[in-house]
């Protein structure tokens, strides 16, 4: 039996990702916004082809838009 998340298509970070929003959002007021800042993310990736450093991409708009391209694809 898969789990649910890897059934839905869903890596297990994102998984982690939605869960963690979702535990954010149930808290009160001040506790949400604690948490909220603490799971911002600014994390940036380079590719290397030949030796040399590609451009620095934000990690998070790169996730969405692979994610956007393997439903474009499933489709």
């Amino acid at each position: 039996m898969a789990f649910a998340w890897k059934a839905s298509g869903l890596t297990y970070n994102r998984y982690l990702a939605v869960a963690a929003r979702v535990v954010r959002r149930s808290l009160k007021e001040q506790a949400r916004l604690q948490a909220e800042r603490r799971g911002e993310m600014d994390l940036r990736f380079a590719k290397w082809q030949n030796g040399k450093q590609g451009d620095n991409k934000n990690l998070a708009t790169a996730n969405a838009s692979a994610m956007a391209e393997v439903a474009a694809q499933s489709h």
